[in-house]
This record gives structure tokens, C-alpha cells and sequence, in this order.
């Protein structure tokens, strides 16, 4: 069995909170932040492309909201729910638990609680109304 395979096993074992898609969840959102928020690739100091820009966990949760609402529309609250996702706490645990199992990289700047209330999942997945007001000539 492919080790890769057999460690997410072993972790959805260990950490029983998360469900396979909440993962799944996370990968996507990455994706998602790359191609939609962060842009072109990093350069170093010679301006070669060395991969893909560094995501901040700020950014990373922004781009959860974003894919989910994109994904699940109204549901997304729901969806993330069921999963075992009810925060942006939640968001950290998930990547930091793959960051363990190597299944994901961090820099040094980075920190677990860069994910914690970075914003109110009450609020984050409603939608957002503007009213407008009809002029009556």
C-alpha cells in the first residue's frame, strides 16, 4: 500500500474529528487560493520560479470561505459541519495535522494559531444582500 495512503488512513484513525472530505477540503482550497488569490509563482533572488507563492494561514482560511461558498453556496456552513469543520481553528488542525504526516509544508514563520478566529463561521457563510432604493421620478 502507497505510503501516502496508509498515513492519511492512520491519521483519520488517530484523529477521528475530521472527516476524509474535510482534507480533501483543505487541498482544494489551496488550490483554489493559488490560482485565485495569490497569483504567480515565487522567484528567488536570480528571478527563477521556484513554485508556487507561500499562503499565509489568514489567506488560507479566506480561500476555504471563498471555494466554499463557490462549491456549496448556502450550504457551505452545513457541508463544513458535517465534516467536523466549525471553525477557523478547525482549518488549522486539518493543515497542521497534514503538515505531520508530510502531506503539506510550512514555513518557518508559520504558527498553528496563524488559523484561529480569523473569522466568525456564523457570519462567514451567509450571503451578503445589498438593497437598493428606486428612485420614484
Amino acid at each position: 500500500m502507497n505510503s501516502s495512503l496508509q498515513a492519511m488512513r492512520d491519521l483519520l484513525a488517530e484523529d477521528q474529528r475530521y472527516k476524509l472530505d474535510a482534507y480533501q477540503f483543505i487541498r482544494e482550497s489551496l488550490q483554489y487560493a493559488h490560482e485565485h488569490m495569490i497569483g504567480e509563482l515565487a522567484e528567488d533572488a536570480s528571478g527563477e520560479k521556484t513554485g508556487p507563492r507561500h499562503v499565509t494561514g489568514q489567506q488560507l482560511c479566506e480561500a476555504c470561505r471563498l471555494y466554499g461558498i463557490e462549491q456549496y453556496g448556502y450550504l457551505t456552513k452545513m457541508v463544513l459541519g458535517n465534516w467536523g469543520i466549525k471553525s477557523t481553528s478547525d482549518f488549522g488542525d486539518l493543515v497542521y495535522n497534514l503538515i505531520r504526516i508530510e502531506q503539506m509544508r510550512k514555513s518557518e514563520s508559520d504558527q498553528r494559531e496563524d488559523f484561529d478566529d480569523v473569522y466568525d463561521f456564523a457570519d462567514a457563510f451567509e450571503p451578503e444582500f445589498e438593497l437598493t432604493v428606486k428612485d420614484e421620478d
